[in-house]
């Protein structure tokens, strides 16, 4: 398996087919996903890749970090696991609250 790539500040334009072509450059993209809001359907601005092995990854890391696509200088690294989120966000009102 191969390594995944974070990238970010995307044009709000690209989407997974674009942002898939620009990676392939460096060795077979097998995902690219850009992140979209559930509700509107706009892109969040970012993105992940999952390519093929980890030295296409490297090599698509180190040439396309502050490149210039669709007008904006993507950030790109490697992608950090996934942190565990903690259910109680606070905020909101619960069933003891006196408003």
């Amino acid at each position: 398996m191969g390594k995944k790539i974070y990238v970010g500040n995307l044009s709000f334009n690209m989407d997974d087919q674009t942002l898939g072509s620009i990676f392939s450059a460096f060795g077979t993209v097998e995902s690219a996903k850009v992140i979209t809001d559930r509700d509107s359907g706009r892109s969040k601005g970012f993105a992940f890749i999952e390519m093929a092995t980890d030295e296409q990854a490297t090599a698509a890391i180190n040439k396309l970090n502050n490149t210039d696509q669709l007008g904006r200088a993507m950030n790109v690294s490697e992608a950090k696991p996934m942190v565990p989120r903690d259910n109680n966000r606070g905020g909101g009102f619960s069933k003891n609250s006196r408003y």
